[in-house]
């Protein structure tokens, strides 16, 4: 399965890229809206600081857009081909799976962006 020191097991997670010891969110529920881009400012394990810059998150929209598409083929392939529904149909069921899932998508284009930028370190843990 996915273990500590994977950039999987961070994404999926939302853990410390660098550690993975501790979520990066304050709410680990991506469905509490008001809380849904709510970070901590540094990990309290390794210290490493998740805002880099400011704006860094912007990047994160670019991920999104694939990560959509990702989920879009998904439903298409389930409703059309799978369940053998109308074309109509099948986009009612892609515009649904984008609605549901859009809390999910922004956390984990969120999770994939600060990945491509910060490495694991099993020594990263401050004393």
């Amino acid at each position: 399965m996915l273990k500590k020191g994977n950039k999987l097991y961070s994404i999926l997670t939302g853990t410390c890229p660098k550690c993975h010891l501790e979520s990066m969110y304050t709410d680990k529920n991506p469905y509490r809206m008001a809380n849904i881009f709510n970070m901590f400012e540094r990990c309290s394990h390794c210290n490493t600081k998740y805002k880099i810059e400011p704006s860094f998150f912007y990047g994160a929209m670019y991920v999104s857009y694939g990560v959509g598409i990702a989920f879009s083929v998904a439903a298409f392939m389930i409703s059309f081909l799978w369940i053998e529904t109308s074309l109509f149909v099948s986009f009612l069921c892609i515009v649904g799976t984008l609605v549901a899932f859009m809390p999910v998508i922004m956390r984990l284009s969120r999770n994939i962006w600060i990945n491509l930028f910060i490495h694991y370190d099993p020594t990263a843990v401050k004393k």
